[in-house]
């Protein structure tokens, strides 16, 4: 679990493409000073698990599912990465609690200066569209691993805003992108539970209808329902 609070950004030294799988390896220096072989480091928001380390450098395996859902699939030598370390029971919460789990990409539409900001435009992925609900005005989400405030959201469209302010974009990396650019997206971990949970009670308030009123779906079945 992480805090969507960037600790610094690296550069990926290599990346070995494999069947199924790519195996990839960044040079921070934060994030590696005190990591082990098994620790968990979130990389422009996607949980790897550290299976190298040598000096600054750190190695991890990127599966398949992952690189289907995250930008990791256009990634090359020489890319620019937020990293983040995954946090402990001592470590300020200063963002929100973020699983590294992606859900998917969304485009930059437009980058617009406003005061001393700039605000950032995004779309979802056209196939994900329906993880506009997990985003709401005033909210939390995480783009590339960055912890961030939507400002406007809509709904139809699957469009959404940030605004960021001079040190936000000096020290991420969607700083450093442009209209058009691809950034991974994980939405708020809480509405997803909610949402699950609701559903939960409401398949079982179903079944219990079902059971007081004395139709089952055998009755259904052979009466041609």
């Amino acid at each position: 679990m992480f805090t969507g609070l960037v600790e610094e950004t690296g550069k990926i030294i290599d990346i070995t493409k494999k069947t199924a799988s790519i195996e990839i390896t960044i040079r921070g220096k934060k994030v590696v000073e005190k990591a082990q072989i098994g620790d968990s480091i979130a990389v422009n928001g996607v949980c790897l698990t550290v299976t190298k380390l040598k000096g600054s450098d750190f190695t991890a395996d990127v599966m398949f599912e992952t690189i289907e859902r995250s930008g990791l699939k256009r990634a090359k030598a020489g890319d620019i990465v937020n990293l983040e370390k995954s946090l402990t029971l001592t470590t300020f919460l200063g963002g929100h609690l973020v699983m590294g789990d992606v859900d998917c990409e969304a485009k930059i539409l437009s980058i617009t200066d406003k005061g001393i900001a700039k605000v950032y435009e995004f779309q979802l992925d056209e196939n994900y569209r329906n993880n506009m609900k997990y985003i709401v005005e005033k909210g939390r989400v995480t783009i590339d691993g960055a912890s961030l405030t939507v400002i406007d959201v809509n709904d139809k469209a699957a469009i959404f805003s940030v605004s960021l302010i001079p040190h936000t974009i000096e020290n991420i990396t969607v700083g450093m992108k442009k209209t058009g650019d691809f950034v991974n997206i994980e939405t708020d971990l809480f509405g997803k539970y909610v949402e699950k949970i609701l559903k939960f009670d409401s398949s079982e308030n179903e079944e219990k209808n079902l059971k007081k009123s004395n139709l089952t779906m055998e009755f259904l079945q052979k009466n041609g329902f």
